[in-house]
């Protein structure tokens, strides 16, 4: 009877083990079909307010004294609460452009804010001057190649750059400046039509 109890569970197990397989094969066949980025974390539900770019330092950043071809971490939305802030979801690549790319101009068109996650497999990219070890004025992420232009956030090269739309063009937050020249960011609206949605891209608008 042993015998045959053993034989049973084995059998029991080799059926669970094939249901296993059958309902992954389903949800592999309707991935495609998911809206994943509903699903994604982004930083906040509601729609965060106005904000001031504050750096890494705790400094405002102003385009009078951020450096041309260049970039800072800035946190949003902040919550205000140190341990959250850091989530990378919150993080944000704050570039200043290379003069070729308009980066010499004294306004707000000379920056562009990015998501800091990879729209591949969600490390954490930097944005590399020339000048810098490896540096070629694009976003590198260090894990598996992706690189992003740094004027329009779209991946350019390694798997990212493979990806559909929105998934191949990065997040973005769009700033203002006040009358001091310091740097505001407007509230976002997490869409793939509008700022995009963190970890899953954003659409290019025409």
């Amino acid at each position: 009877m042993s015998d045959q109890g053993v034989v049973d569970r084995n059998d029991l197990s080799r059926r669970d083990f094939l249901k296993l397989l059958g309902a992954g094969g389903v949800a592999l066949a309707f991935t495609p079909f998911i809206q994943w980025g509903k699903f994604m974390p982004n930083p906040d539900t509601a729609s965060p307010k106005k904000a001031q770019a504050i750096l890494s330092d705790g400094t405002f950043a102003n385009i009078n004294t951020f450096p041309i071809n260049h970039q800072e971490l800035i946190t949003y939305p902040s919550t205000g609460d140190s341990v959250l802030d850091q989530e990378a979801f919150r993080k944000w690549n704050l570039i200043r452009l290379p003069a070729d790319l308009g980066g010499s101009v004294n306004d707000v068109t000379a920056f562009r804010v990015y998501s800091v996650i990879c729209l591949h497999l969600w490390c954490m990219w930097k944005y590399k001057p020339v000048g810098e070890i490896g540096g070629n004025d694009k976003g590198q992420c260090p894990c598996h190649g992706s690189m992003y232009d740094p004027v329009s956030g779209k991946a350019v090269a390694g798997p990212a750059s493979l990806q559909a739309p929105p998934s191949n063009a990065l997040p973005t937050l769009y700033l203002e400046a006040d009358s001091v020249g310091n740097l505001w960011i407007k509230p976002a609206v997490w869409s793939v039509d509008e700022n995009g949605v963190v970890g899953y891209g954003r659409f290019l608008k025409p």
